[in-house]
């Protein structure tokens, strides 16, 4: 049996290729072109691949209890946790670069968002899928 590790989840290969992305786009200034701010990219990116990997495990964990309510709470807990941590991210860095926001880098930020749902709600409904060998 494959033992489950954060290495092994969709997430992070998910995280390793956009970083690795991110980091080559903002080297050879492909960002500054178009007035990208690649500090608030990657960031942004490391904070949704926390918060996803928590609200991950938290659903996985709910799969053991006995209690069937368990799983819909650990649902709308995660994404009350992943709301709250991307908006008060998001209050943060608009307080603090004041006029020197970058919308496009919130834009950016925005999409990695919904490839993290996806991402996550693949990987739960590959958990819940009942399997034919078992």
């Amino acid at each position: 049996m494959k033992r489950k590790t954060i290495f092994n989840q969709s997430i992070t290969y998910c995280w390793i290729a956009s970083n690795f992305l991110f980091l080559f786009l903002d080297r050879q200034g492909v960002f500054a072109n178009y007035n990208i701010d690649g500090t608030v990219v990657i960031i942004g990116n490391f904070i949704l691949f926390l918060v996803s990997l928590a609200t991950l495990v938290i659903t996985q964990r709910s799969f053991k209890s006995a209690n069937p309510q368990a799983f819909v709470r650990s649902i709308y807990a995660g994404f009350i946790i992943r709301f709250f941590v991307v908006a008060i991210s998001a209050f943060v860095y608009i307080m603090v670069a004041k006029k020197a926001v970058s919308k496009p880098a919130l834009m950016i930020c925005a999409v990695l968002y919904i490839i993290y749902s996806v991402l996550e709600i693949s990987k739960l409904l590959q958990l819940l899928k009942p399997k034919k060998h078992a």
